[in-house]
């Protein structure tokens, strides 16, 4: 079968997948938007789209101008991020995988027959209906499940509790309009600090920590986006490494991806493979 992997959507949970499965020697593509608003950048793929190049833990993914780039970079054993907010450019490189890992909570076109191993992450997708298998997001026992038949639980809409805090810990828009950060990743706030603004209204930090993300500035959003993310543990090292969550879900990823292989062998149903 053909080994390579496009993953729709380059933030943090989908940069996890991507690492897992390049370090595992698959040949990974993935695809964004024209203006990401990813929260943790520092480990999300979606910074190459502004910087041109993005590493994380000693892999590097850089932005590719169309299809036949990303397959040069391919062939040099890097990770190409192709602005393609409908995946055609990547859908050209006739991948043998597809892993839906927008995040949008809802299947946003993603169809089981586009590919012949299709996953999707998170709720919004039926294995079995329009993915072959579906890995379980919401923190929990669940954690990294690999589903074959049926969808994953719903959002709880909660964040995950870290050292107690869900809701304080995250910083939520005030105002619809353009973003002006104060501070960077990696800064030390305390509780009350101001951190940024959004069309002159104060974004202020809920909880003392680490900044361990920050959407990027000059970006607009909307009343109630969420733009950044305190940790509360204070190590400096959580901003620059994938997450356990992240690590989690990249494992239910290669677990699905290899047990549908083992059986599309097994019957010698692989349609659309190539070397």
């Amino acid at each position: 079968m053909n080994n390579i992997v496009l993953i729709k959507g380059a933030g943090d949970l989908a940069t996890g997948v991507a690492h897992r499965l390049f370090k595992c020697g698959m040949r990974v593509i993935m695809t964004e938007t024209y203006r990401p608003t990813v929260v943790r950048r520092t480990v999300s793929f979606a910074e190459a789209v502004y910087k041109g190049s993005h590493t994380v833990e000693g892999v590097t993914a850089r932005l590719a101008d169309s299809a036949f780039e990303a397959g040069e970079l391919l062939k040099q054993k890097q990770i190409p991020v192709l602005i393609d907010p409908g995946a055609e450019q990547g859908c050209r490189l006739n991948p043998g995988i597809i892993v839906d890992a927008i995040m949008a909570k809802r299947n946003t076109g993603t169809e089981i027959s586009a590919a012949p191993i299709v996953i999707g992450l998170g709720p919004g997708f039926t294995a079995g209906v329009d993915v072959h298998a579906v890995v379980e997001t919401n923190r929990g026992h669940h954690l990294g499940r690999v589903i074959l038949s049926g969808s994953a639980q719903p959002d709880t809409g909660i964040p995950g509790a870290v050292k107690g805090y869900t809701w304080e810990r995250l910083l939520k828009a005030p105002a619809e309009g353009v973003f002006v950060p104060c501070v960077s990743i990696n800064s030390k706030v305390k509780k009350g600090d101001v951190l940024g603004f959004v069309d002159k209204h104060p974004v202020t930090a809920g909880i003392t920590g680490i900044l361990r993300g920050l959407i990027k500035g000059s970006v607009w959003v909307r009343r109630g986006m969420k733009i950044g993310d305190i940790d509360p543990r204070g190590v400096p090292e959580y901003c620059y490494t994938i997450s356990d969550k992240a690590r989690a879900v990249a494992g239910g990823v290669l677990e699905a991806v290899l047990h549908l292989q083992r059986d599309r062998c097994q019957t010698g149903d692989l349609p659309g493979s190539a070397g």
